[in-house]
């Protein structure tokens, strides 16, 4: 059951029509979603086991490398060889939306500051073909140790592993290309069926995704090279972690916002946002919910 002080939130934030849509996204299964890990196969090797093992797919307007898979769930698909053997990714499609977004580049020095389990870092080295200098924060030991795991598996070899809390990252440190995919609420990604909702999902959990929210951002800011973009991104739909965090951070004159446009863009399933450039995902069969912004440093 959704908490009723959350329906007051989204009724307010995006009125009664709207809000009706998202709990409806909460409702429904979720397809599963992967994506072709291109360091060691490529999407005509994925398409062919698909086909040969009777499974439904449809691809993906805005990423070439990404499949909906239309009548089988996740366990059918761990027990092909290709993900076993870290040929494709089991991924939300929402969440590979901010390392294409970053656009990241070859020879560069990236920093992941949210990185277990490792879904975003594996992509961006992916996206590089393993030919840039990747560092991916967790301070977690058990998350780090997964997050270790699946780099390995995916062959993402150009990653380094820093266990720490990435609000402490020494500001001597500077970085070429920053994604922070902050930890949050998981207000788009809601089971409205968990019976434990109304007691995970609390307004304390929002102010502590908040506190953290803005200490990663102020500091992802401090590390990132002047002229250089990073992508800030959360699994929420509430302004509080998305919108009013980037309003704050554009005040200190540090930051602009650099519109988000790709020619797909407009097949998304969109939430309106405060502030003109920015993504609002709205959750539904094949989407999370989920926020992006991007930023370049003055």
């Amino acid at each position: 059951m959704i908490p009723k002080f959350l329906i007051e939130k989204l009724e307010g934030q995006y009125g009664e029509e709207l809000s009706k849509k998202v709990i409806e996204g909460y409702s429904v299964e979720r397809k599963v979603t992967f994506r072709v890990n291109t360091l060691k196969s490529n999407k005509d090797k994925v398409e062919k086991v698909l086909n040969e093992n009777g499974i439904v797919y449809k691809k993906v307007p805005f990423y070439e490398d990404a499949f909906i898979i239309e009548n089988v769930r996740e366990n059918k698909i761990r027990e092909l060889d290709i993900y076993k053997n870290g040929e494709i990714y089991l991924q939300s499609l929402s969440s590979m939306l901010p390392p294409i977004i970053l656009k990241p580049k070859e020879d560069l020095d990236i920093l992941d500051m949210a990185a277990a389990p490792g879904g975003k870092t594996t992509q961006i080295a992916a996206l590089v073909g393993n030919k840039a200098r990747i560092t991916a924060v967790e301070m977690n030991k058990i998350r780090a140790e997964k997050l270790k795991y699946n780099l390995e598996k995916q062959g993402a070899t150009c990653v380094y592993v820093m266990e720490q809390d990435a609000r402490r990252i020494d500001d001597f440190f500077s970085f070429d290309e920053i994604l922070l995919d902050a930890p949050c609420s998981g207000s788009g990604t809601l089971n409205i069926k968990d019976s434990k909702l109304e007691k995970t999902f609390t307004k304390e959990l929002i102010k502590k995704s908040v506190k953290s929210q803005t200490a990663l951002l102020r500091k992802a800011i401090n590390i990132l090279k002047k002229g250089s973009e990073m992508v800030y991104s959360t699994c929420s739909i509430l302004q509080e972690e998305n919108e009013n965090i980037i309003e704050n951070i554009l005040k200190t004159n540090k930051v602009e916002i650099v519109d988000i446009d790709f020619k797909e863009i407009s097949e998304l399933p969109k939430l309106p946002t405060k502030i003109e450039g920015t993504l609002c995902v709205m959750p539904n069969e094949e989407y999370e919910g989920f926020f992006v912004a991007k930023l370049k440093k003055l």
